[in-house]
């Protein structure tokens, strides 16, 4: 291991002499093993080595019991050791995220901090190549986005130095090999072992079956990582360039201007990451439900032959298209001003509008029971232009049903109905892609309804906020 793991540092140059090493150490045996191997170096390299752990206190006595013995280690081997503890369980409480989440970013608070006192160049830490395969499986099970499907980086910016990752190379049981050579017998956390989380069913049930068919499936993953961050590095250069030539800063609202036509001039990959950064620029930070969805909402509307239609984006984000340009700002309506809102709703999918009400869209066989009332429509897949679009009302709006000889104002229809003038414009409005109306929720039921003959059908279900 040790050959290894000095040809990945010399390959990556993730070490220089005389720099100062900061050490994450759990007293676990991955964390141990980088301690003692950069110990081993430590006067070949002239290095300043000090370990950080943290007590995270989730196992009560276990967790200082870590700690204790973390601590006597670094003092048979001589090393300084910084501690501290950290409470989880109240961080958890205060942000609202789950106990892994929330141990990672107290943890690497500390990390940050004592690399900003300490001036440290490195901090290192023991993720292997096993911890990379699993990154890499999960990521591939849960990303829609090219870019993010690539794995831990061996070297990285971190507060005043750089985060480093020297076991990269090497899999848990080589690590766990160096350990027993060495005579090291490190504390072993039992909450690695359970399935709870996501990360050790995929440990425990997938990573097995993978290293059947490639017990090398490390080094391939590793190789696959690095070839992918450094095209993704090329991309997002590219993007900046692209971003600086055809983006216009708007000085109201802190928006943003593009030509249509300008932006697809560039290839699509570009376009893609360029549309992230523009997200990057318009959002202090990126909103939870910002998704996949308005990234295939705002392609589309690039795509579109019409020339004036709005969506609209997560805390008051507009994207506005008039003709060749699109315009991202952001709008908060006075209080004398109509509330309006266009988005773009995918089968299936769901659309969540301004006062709460939920409309979500699925796909369901023509032999398949469904519910059939004033908070649902159906539709066959082949009656209607997909896209769907949930809007509120435009002037001159008019839509037909079933029995009704011609089409009728969507005005009248809510006369009709005695809806009150203060719902009827916020009042959502499902049309297709052609514009035809089909389903003014919840009154009235367009041409397209209840197509129950066809095989492939769309159930969408309105269900209404509570402010």
């Amino acid at each position: 291991m040790l050959d290894q793991v000095t040809a990945f540092i010399n390959k990556h140059e993730l070490l220089t002499k005389k720099a100062t090493v900061l050490v994450g150490v759990s007293g676990g045996p991955d964390s141990m093993a980088l301690l003692h191997y950069l110990k081993s170096i430590r006067a070949e390299w002239e290095l300043t080595i000090i370990a950080l752990t943290v007590d995270h206190q989730l196992r009560g006595d276990e967790s200082k019991a870590d700690a204790q013995y973390v601590l006597e280690m670094c003092q048979q081997w001589g090393i300084r050791l910084i501690s501290t503890s950290v409470d989880v369980e109240e961080y958890k409480r205060e942000k609202s995220v789950g106990t892994q989440v929330a141990a990672r970013e107290l943890r690497y608070a500390f990390f940050r901090e004592q690399m900003e006192e300490l001036k440290g160049d490195y901090l290192a830490l023991g993720h292997h190549g096993d911890d990379q395969v699993e990154t890499m499986v999960m990521r591939f099970v849960r990303t829609a986005n090219s870019s993010s499907f690539s794995g831990m980086p061996f070297k990285r910016k971190l507060a005043s130095g750089m985060l480093i990752r020297p076991l990269l190379c090497v899999t848990k049981e080589e690590i766990q090999n160096y350990c027993s050579e060495h005579q090291i017998t490190p504390r072993l956390d039992p909450s690695n072992e359970t399935t709870e989380y996501t990360r050790n069913y995929f440990r425990k049930f997938v990573l097995p079956i993978l290293k059947e068919k490639n017990n090398n499936i490390h080094t391939t993953v590793q190789h696959l990582s690095e070839s992918l961050q450094e095209d993704e590095n090329y991309l997002r250069n590219q993007a900046k360039h692209m971003f600086e030539n055809v983006v216009h800063l708007l000085k109201e609202n802190k928006g943003i201007s593009v030509d249509i036509e300008v932006f697809q001039s560039y290839a699509t990959a570009l376009q893609r990451r360029t549309y992230h950064l523009i997200l990057n620029y318009l959002y202090d930070e990126l909103p939870d439900n910002l998704s996949y969805v308005h990234e295939e909402q705002f392609f589309a509307l690039l795509h579109r032959d019409k020339s004036n239609v709005k969506l609209d984006f997560p805390q008051q984000l507009k994207v506005d298209k008039s003709y060749k340009t699109i315009t991202f700002s952001f709008h908060k309506p006075g209080n004398d001003e109509k509330p309006t809102y266009h988005y773009l709703l995918d089968v299936p999918g769901e659309v969540i509008l301004p006062n709460g009400t939920r409309i979500s869209a699925k796909h369901i066989k023509g032999n398949e029971s469904f519910e059939e009332s004033s908070h649902t429509f159906v539709c066959s897949l082949a009656s209607s232009s997909f896209p769907l679009h949930i809007r509120t009302r435009a002037p001159g709006d008019r839509m037909s049903w079933k029995g009704l000889n011609g089409s009728k104002k969507v005005k009248d229809i809510f006369i009709d109905a005695k809806i009150p003038l203060t719902d009827r414009d916020s009042w959502p409005i499902v049309t297709d892609n052609n514009g035809e109306i089909l389903w003014l929720v919840g009154l009235k039921k367009g041409q397209s309804g209840s197509c129950k003959e066809n095989t492939s059908l769309i159930q969408l279900y309105y269900e209404k906020g509570k402010y």
